[in-house]
């Protein structure tokens, strides 16, 4: 019966995280919680907002008791933004921050960032976008100079992985198989980047006596 092999797929997903003003100082402690995670940061600022601007941001909480407090809150001190990416970033940063109340987080969730950052419901100490299309907007909010380009999917990410991946890999597993080092992995990652399609190159300098 042969085998059928899974569609190959590409799955990083990116989100938006903060660090609110009042956890600011467990920066460091909360970014090592976050790589160890499995997350990368590829963005990462601190700044602090205007009222008018965290009233931009929380846009489709206006009008709830809470708005003015949250507003207050977000613009009372600098925060950090960073973008996180990894495979399914955005329910992976949600569960690990847990439920938005601190309160209950610490219930139910001990364990998660806002039970152990968190204060109340209100100063829960993290964000984290809930959607793929909230994180985007997000992310160009905190970072507008950045470019997402979109993740490729369905037959684009098939047509990506057959025309640049497959191709090095394959051609990296056989020299694998022919040299049979002692450790195959480190040799296979140097191989790699010695023979990355996408390497840059040095522009080749043209010597005098070709000049003449």
């Amino acid at each position: 019966m042969q085998m059928v092999m899974p569609e190959p797929q590409i799955f990083v997903e990116r989100t938006l995280a903060l660090i609110k003003p009042d956890v600011v100082d467990k920066e460091e402690e909360i970014e090592d919680l976050i790589l160890r995670s499995g997350f990368m940061i590829i963005q990462k600022r601190k700044l602090q907002l205007s009222p008018e601007q965290c009233s931009n941001f929380y846009a489709d909480q206006y009008g709830k008791a809470f708005f003015p407090n949250l507003t207050a809150y977000m613009s009372s001190g600098p925060l950090v933004a960073m973008v996180l990416a990894r495979h399914c970033a955005v329910s992976y940063w949600q569960e690990l921050l847990g439920p938005s109340n601190s309160i209950r987080a610490r219930r139910t969730h001990p364990h998660s960032l806002r039970a152990i950052y968190g204060t109340d419901e209100l100063r829960n100490a993290l964000h984290g976008s809930l959607s793929i299309f909230s994180a985007e907007r997000e992310i160009r909010f905190m970072f507008p100079e950045v470019i997402l380009e979109p993740i490729p999917a369905g037959q684009r990410a098939r047509d990506y992985l057959n025309l640049y991946v497959k191709p090095t890999l394959l051609a990296g597993l056989t020299a694998l198989c022919k040299e049979k080092p002692a450790d195959p992995m480190t040799w296979l990652a140097d191989w790699l980047l010695e023979h990355n399609p996408n390497k840059p190159r040095l522009q080749h300098k043209i010597t005098e006596e070709e000049h003449q």
